[in-house]
């Protein structure tokens, strides 16, 4: 079975410890090499891994013809300039959320793929390959909670370390864009369609600049999203989508663990079915998804201009949070 043969741009934790070894253990991905600023770091994290080559810089990975798409989990500032390098040597793009630190940015990546119809690029947002995701969606779409009225969504985790690319504006850090993200884009997966508008509180740290509490509202016309995110809580997650009969509640929404089953609820008037999803490995999937587009030249699973609208959305939470009141995004 032929297989994509992927290189990884950066030793970053995200990448060793979830997704590299989620995508070894897909059918139709091969997990080449990896590169780091530090070919010693490179080799390192080579051999931890399994994989065959390490390289001493990005360019070299991206100069290696037997390597066919990368995955980028760079810190959110190099996420549109190296997409737009691998694109330049004609490799397909993989790249973690968020994909850039503006709607703009991600605009500009979408131009450049256009330009290259031939080169197949995505961000990662890999939660909605869940069989989890799949079956709520499904459930919804089917009218098992009636119709879909709101959704909230709460991700938290505590991180105070000053030296963490999380806690550097200048890296695009902040709970916003790294896990409000997840918020924004579950909302608008669910709802099928874009928000009208947006509102938001947010609160800052005095000392790294960056948001660690924001609670939001996504207007979708006919419906709301209400969310929060924030870096110095207690760690937790947890998503309940309501409607006019029912509800649904995921359990583990986001960092689904690959290794047991998972756990929604679906509730009709006063009656509640617990479902189990079996286990299953969401980088697993994401990864051959991506590589079963590369390989029949077909469209990525979710296209660019998702991307670019949830940074829209992201956007319009961040003004909001300035200037009080709502924002449209219409």
């Amino acid at each position: 079975m032929p297989r994509v043969r992927w290189g990884v741009l950066s030793t970053a934790k995200i990448g060793q410890l979830k997704v590299i070894p989620g995508m070894q253990r897909g059918t139709l991905c091969e997990v080449v090499g990896i590169a780091s600023r530090d070919l010693g770091a490179a080799e390192k994290a080579a051999r931890r891994l399994g994989l065959a080559k390490a390289y001493g810089s990005y360019p070299a990975l991206l100069d290696d013809p037997a390597i066919d798409a990368v995955y980028i989990p760079l810190p959110n500032d190099l996420h549109v300039p190296w997409s737009l390098r691998a694109i330049e040597a004609g490799k397909h793009v993989l790249c973690e959320k968020p994909i850039g630190l503006s709607a703009a940015e991600a605009e500009s990546l979408l131009q450049a793929s256009r330009r290259a119809p031939s080169i197949k690029v995505m961000e990662a947002f890999m939660y909605r390959f869940h069989p989890q995701w799949q079956r709520a969606r499904q459930i919804v779409h089917d009218g098992g909670i009636g119709t879909l009225r709101t959704i909230h969504s709460f991700f938290s985790y505590f991180l105070d370390d000053p030296a963490n690319i999380r806690n550097d504006p200048r890296k695009g850090g902040g709970g916003l864009m790294d896990i409000g993200c997840y918020c924004v884009s579950l909302s608008r997966f669910l709802f099928g369609r874009e928000p009208v508008r947006g509102s938001a509180i947010v609160e800052y740290d005095p000392a790294f600049g960056v948001d660690r509490l924001a609670s939001g509202i996504l207007d979708f016309g006919d419906g709301t999203s209400t969310f929060t995110c924030a870096t110095q809580l207690a760690p937790y997650q947890r998503v309940n989508i309501y409607g006019t009969s029912g509800r649904v509640e995921i359990e583990i929404p986001f960092n689904a663990p690959p290794d047991r089953p998972c756990r929604l609820w679906h509730q009709r008037g006063s009656e509640v079915e617990e479902i189990l999803l079996p286990a299953a490995d969401q980088y697993t999937i994401q990864g051959d998804l991506f590589s079963r587009a590369v390989l029949e030249n077909t469209p990525v699973p979710t296209p660019l201009e998702d991307a670019v609208a949830n940074m829209r959305a992201i956007e319009a939470i961040v003004e909001s949070g300035r200037q009080g009141g709502w924002v449209s995004l219409t």
